[in-house]
């Protein structure tokens, strides 16, 4: 993927009447103490080339570094995929391209991967990454789409079917650490969280427009909150510019609950609003429906979920592709992190593995 890049900003020193000199210094920001809480400010933990017993230690601690994304259950993702050299694979949520960098060193030599991502930030850095770990454009190609357009993707490329179809339906690290996203409630940022910050409306503007009705339906069928009727009372047609701002506000409606109900109202709802503003179901409906006809023959898709509005829906649809003949297998139970990943990675603790092979 290429884009024409933006010309810098000519830097300013001052009024025109004193302009500093071209030479003169400027200072690195500094690192506010041993453990900064600003993202901004971990810049060790961004450059990992640099300050590899930095990120070595955030990870030995169970935590993912600021700017990275640990990959989740790969083992257990390549079981299901089973990827062969010559195999042609997509990767319909490319991401940090953890996954994507274990299926392509599987493929190769001969193979090719199609990596889909609807993230304008993420991906040319992504793209950045995989170049510089030495996957070619032969064996790897980006593509700025979110999984609901792989359909159009394949198309555009010529090809009828591929191999391997990967989904981690997961929000990236990278996402949720950057307060500027919205996604997190755990810093002040804009109460955005659109993965493609170009299109749709924030999370800020949905919440304006929406009446109590209408989003307690949306906290209970994106999240299942128990208390969806109290919180759409107290949110809904509210101006809520901040995600600190948004949580405040949910905590306050609830001073009935206890510190933990409170605290898992406010995730739920900073997932519901997610889902909606970035239409989450409805893409993944997409994309489950044009599945069978983006598998090749014997071809094997797994898809990684994190909460219970999505496994029902690939649950679903792999069990109805199994009755009416378009897959010849499908896992029963569901698969799950191990313990030594959940205590590793926290952050895996929710996911669920399914999987199927196109007949």
């Amino acid at each position: 993927m290429t884009e024409d890049p933006s010309p810098s900003p000519e830097p300013s020193y001052g009024s025109e009447a004193s302009p500093a000199p071209e030479t003169q210094h400027r200072r690195r920001p500094r690192y506010s103490g041993k453990y900064p809480r600003k993202f901004a400010e971990k810049y060790k933990e961004h450059d990992p080339a640099r300050f590899q017993d930095t990120i070595a230690k955030v990870m030995a601690s169970g935590k993912t570094p600021a700017g990275m994304h640990r990959p989740i259950m790969v083992a257990e993702v390549l079981e299901a995929l089973a990827p062969a050299p010559g195999n042609l694979a997509a990767d319909c949520t490319l991401g940090y391209g953890g996954h994507s960098t274990e299926i392509l060193r599987r493929i190769l030599p001969g193979g090719r991967l199609l990596g889909l991502d609807a993230d304008p930030i993420e991906l040319p850095k992504t793209e950045a990454r995989l170049r510089a770990a030495g996957f070619g454009p032969e064996a790897f190609t980006a593509h700025r789409s979110n999984f609901a357009g792989l359909r159009n993707v394949l198309a555009a490329e010529g090809i009828d079917g591929v191999n391997l179809i990967f989904a981690d339906l997961g929000v990236s690290s990278m996402q949720f650490d950057e307060p500027a996203r919205g996604f997190s409630f755990k810093a002040e940022g804009p109460l955005d969280m659109r993965m493609n910050p170009g299109r749709g409306q924030p999370a800020s503007a949905l919440l304006r427009k929406l009446a109590p009705a209408q989003l307690a339906v949306m906290l209970e069928e994106n999240s299942d909150e128990p208390h969806a009727a109290i919180l759409a009372q107290a949110l809904a047609g509210q101006d809520f510019a901040t995600t600190t701002a948004l949580t405040r506000a949910i905590r306050g409606a609830l001073t009935r609950q206890s510190e933990d109900d409170r605290e898992m109202s406010v995730r739920r709802v900073f997932q519901a609003l997610r889902i909606a503003v970035n239409d989450e179901f409805s893409a993944l409906e997409t994309l489950l429906r044009s599945l069978p006809e983006c598998l090749a023959t014997g071809g094997r898709v797994a898809i990684l979920t994190f909460h219970s509005g999505e496994d029902r829906r690939v649950k679903k649809a792999f069990e109805a592709g199994l009755r009416d003949g378009l897959y010849s297998e499908i896992n029963r139970e569901v698969i799950r992190p191990s313990p030594d990943e959940r205590h590793a990675n926290p952050r895996s603790s929710p996911a669920k593995l399914r999987w199927a092979i196109r007949a």
